[in-house]
This record gives C-alpha cells, sequence and structure tokens, in this order.
C-alpha cells in the first residue's frame, strides 16, 4: 500500500501532534522536526539519489510540504586532485582496504571527493546566492512528492518513532532530574521478587529493597508518597529510584503538613531515623514568638499525626534543638527525664538519669540512646547515680591526658619536632642495616657451631671407649 500526503492528511496532522504532544509531554517543535526528518527521508528513498542531503519543511496549519536538496559550498583547495585519488586507491589495495566511494570524506584528512549531488563550487553557487560563504549551505528547491512506496513509508515510520522516543526519553530524564530530594504520589502497579514499580505519572519508577520501611506490605493498586532519590541514565531509557526509608522523606512530609516549616519560621537541625520503627527530628524556630514544637505537633497532635499515619504508625520523637551540648543532649534524650549531663573530650558525654528511667532512656534494644547519639552526633553512656562516682574518675582522668597533651602540643618548639622526626626516621632505617650484619655474620656462627658439635662426638666416643 502506498503513503500518500494529500493536503487533507496534512492538515489532520495539526490535531494529531498536539494530541501527541499532550500526552507524550513532549514540545510540539520536536515532533514536528521529527516528522520533517521522517518525510525527508522516504522522499530520498523514492525520489532521491545517493550522497543528496534532502530537506523537508512542514506547515501543519496550512498543510503546506515542501523540499529542498542542500549542497555545501567548496573550493578548489579543499577538493582531492585525480592525483591524490589515485595515490589513495594504491594505497587502500595495498593495505587490503575498500576503495572509497565518491562523496565519502577522508576522516585523516581535511580534503574531500567532489561530489556533485553533495557539493557545489563556491563560484556556481555565488550565482545563485551571493552571500554564501565556503562551506555554507545552498538550498536548491524540488517537487513535491505525494506518493511514496511501502519501503518508505516503513522507514518514515520507524523514524517518526524513534525520534519521539528519543524526545520522550529526554523530557522525562529533564523532568524528573529536576524533581530530585521531593516527594511524589504514585500507585503500586506491580511487585517483581524484592523491588515494587510504582506510577508516578509520565514513567514507572522503582521502590528497591533496601529503601522501603520495615514492616510496610504493598498491594498493587495503593496510592503512597515516596521520595524521590535519584534518576539515572541507562541505555533502555531514565530510571527513577524511589525511597520510603530515607531520612528526608520524614522532613519533607513536616514540610507539607507544616506551614511554618515550608515559609522557613521552623527549621528541622537534624533526624535520626529507624525506618518503620522510630524518629527524632531536632527542631528550632528562626523567627521569634514561634513554638516550634507546637507548631511541629500541631492542635491536638493533627499535624504530627497526619506524618505517623503515612508513615504506617512509626513513631515520632520532636525535641527542641539547642546550641549548647548539655541542653541539646537532654532534650534528645527525651522522654526520659535527665539530671546531670557530663561533658568528655572526644564528643563523648554521660547522662546521668534516675533508676527508674534507666531504662526509658536507654529505650527497647538500646534504641532510645541510639537514636539521641546519632541525632546529636555525640557518644552517649547512660548512667545511674550511684555509677556517677566511678565515670567521674574516669572523667577526670581523660580531662587531665587531654590537658597534658594541648599542653606538650603548645609548649613543643618546632625545632624540637624536627629533631624528633628525624631521630624517628633513623630508628626506621637502622633495622634494615642489623638485619643486614646479622645475615653476613650468620655462616661464621654456624660454623663455629658445627665445630663445637664435631669435639664434643669425639669426646663422647672416647669415654665410651674407655
Amino acid at each position: 500500500m502506498d503513503l500518500e500526503f494529500t493536503n487533507l492528511d496534512l492538515k489532520n496532522f495539526s490535531s494529531a501532534i498536539s494530541q501527541i504532544a499532550e500526552e507524550k509531554g513532549i514540545a510540539t517543535e520536536r515532533i514536528i522536526e521529527s516528522i520533517e526528518t521522517a518525510i525527508a527521508a522516504a522522499y530520498k528513498k523514492d525520489y532521491g539519489k545517493k550522497g543528496q542531503i534532502i530537506k523537508a519543511k512542514l506547515n501543519p496549519e496550512k498543510g503546506e510540504l515542501k523540499f529542498w536538496q542542500v549542497k555545501i559550498a567548496v573550493t578548489s583547495d579543499m577538493l582531492y586532485t585525480e592525483e591524490e585519488i589515485e595515490e589513495l586507491k594504491k594505497k587502500s589495495e595495498m593495505l587490503g582496504e575498500k576503495p572509497r566511494k565518491e562523496g565519502e570524506e577522508e576522516v585523516e584528512s581535511e580534503k574531500i571527493r567532489f561530489n556533485p549531488e553533495k557539493h557545489i563550487m563556491l563560484d556556481e553557487a555565488k550565482a545563485i546566492k551571493p552571500d554564501i560563504e565556503v562551506k555554507g549551505e545552498l538550498e536548491i528547491p524540488l517537487e513535491t512528492k505525494i506518493d511514496y512506496g511501502r519501503i518508505a513509508a516503513q522507514t518514515a515510520k520507524q523514524v517518526i518513532l524513534q525520534k519521539i522516543r528519543e524526545a520522550e526519553r529526554e523530557t522525562i530524564f529533564g523532568e524528573f532530574k529536576s524533581k530530585e530530594g521531593e516527594i511524589v504520589s504514585g500507585i503500586v502497579q506491580r511487585i517483581e521478587g524484592k523491588n515494587i514499580y510504582i506510577d508516578i505519572g509520565k514513567t514507572t519508577a522503582v521502590l528497591p529493597k533496601e529503601e522501603q520501611s520495615q514492616g510496610e506490605f504493598y498491594r498493587p493498586g495503593q496510592r503512597l508518597k515516596v521520595y524521590l532519590l535519584k534518576v539515572e541514565e541507562t541505555p533502555k531509557g531514565p530510571v527513577v529510584f524511589l525511597s520510603r526509608a530515607y531520612p528526608k522523606f520524614v522532613s519533607k512530609l513536616f514540610e507539607l503538613e507544616v506551614p511554618e516549616m515550608s515559609q522557613g519560621a521552623v527549621v528541622i537541625k537534624s533526624i535520626a531515623r529507624e525506618a518503620g520503627s522510630r524518629s527524632k527530628i531536632a527542631v528550632q524556630s528562626v523567627e521569634e514568638g514561634v513554638d516550634p514544637i507546637g507548631s511541629a505537633v500541631g492542635q491536638r497532635g493533627t499535624r504530627v499525626m497526619a506524618v505517623i499515619n503515612e508513615l504506617g504508625g512509626e513513631k515520632i520523637d520532636i525535641v527542641e534543638y539547642s546550641d549548647s551540648p548539655e541542653k541539646f543532649i537532654s532534650n534528645a534524650m527525651s522522654p526520659a527525664k535527665v539530671l546531670e549531663i557530663k561533658i568528655l573530650p572526644k564528643n563523648k558525654a554521660f547522662c546521668v538519669v534516675q533508676e527508674d528511667q534507666l531504662s526509658l532512656a536507654i529505650g527497647r534494644d538500646g534504641q532510645n540512646v541510639r537514636l539521641a547519639a546519632k541525632l546529636t552526633g555525640w557518644k552517649i553512656d547512660v548512667i545511674t547515680p550511684e555509677q556517677e562516682a566511678n565515670y567521674k574518675e574516669e572523667a577526670s582522668e581523660e580531662l587531665e591526658k587531654s590537658e597534658e597533651l594541648d599542653e606538650t602540643e603548645k609548649t613543643e618548639k618546632p625545632e624540637e619536632k624536627k629533631e624528633e622526626k628525624l631521630e624517628e626516621a633513623e630508628k626506621a632505617n637502622k633495622p634494615e642495616k642489623t638485619e643486614e650484619k646479622k645475615e653476613i655474620e650468620k655462616p661464621e656462627e654456624t660454623e663455629k657451631a658445627k665445630e663445637k658439635t664435631k669435639k664434643t662426638k669425639k669426646e663422647s666416643k672416647k669415654s665410651k671407649k674407655k
């Protein structure tokens, strides 16, 4: 069956193009470009010659289609002479290569072989287009053809589909790359092994096993909010990776529910999370008169409950951030009541609590103190007042050691340090020399030992004879 591009068909292209652009999210210009290249390829297949460059211009509103043959303006300096072409043929025959066809350009050299279908001399081109320059393009109008064979129609169809796919991939990659680090909503499409595939609009994204929240169960058709982790370009197209276990997922959910956070009046300073079980967030007010914890919790806990429900019942502790390490650690140990916080060197601290608060401060399997340590960035030991005396001795010893180290570092002169370094280097080199000496002395020692053994054997034999 022949493909016919009549005026009526071209007019219908306008509505078809706008429909494709809307469905695929591609710019209308890109679709028109793909159709133009496809029609140009079909024209060349049926009516063109080898080496020709054909361009097509489509006006979907008027239903007009025009064709041009493009020729590149060249000078005699840019072309191979007949002698040079003969030399190239001989070289290719010697090397066993296939001779180059007319119109094919040399890769190694800047010179080209003249092809009348592709090239035109600059003088001739200027007669048609006076302002043309070297390597400029001269467009020669061609007769418009509307009837194309089956093979030409198939090539046109393949080119259009390929160009549309490429444009679609580019738009998907660009759109979701800009949304990295944001929350998107989607519907669970299918479950394959440990991976969950979620439809997020223009593409299907992947929720890997390691990014799934523990204790959550997913089913097809379920609507979820997910954190857009990253977008990667692959040979098969862009792949979008999602997460529900990432700590920033919690902060983004709070930004959706708490207007003060989205406006910047309240800031989340740090987050510690064990996905599916418990999270701790430290909040701070930037504006005066704004309660950071109250704004995050909401009236009767409506805001925090909305986040908890989205996280599948995960517990959330909201604490106030402080620049003072003692106060911040004390707040982070919530809900346990802290009597005292002692700060030690090397980011260590111990937290004194009553005996009845000890299990609450540590938490189930040490979860509370572990999350507090992650939240604050301090290594925390929880103790009772009875154990405080032992810890104070250790703390005083550590403080003394750190003070002594600081003093020695301050008192040491740079010259003394240099001498010490030189001595250390000499010591490091000495063992190699001693080993060499030992290796040299070894043969002498073994000979002496052999003589001694011989003497002892002779003496023992004499004693036996007696």
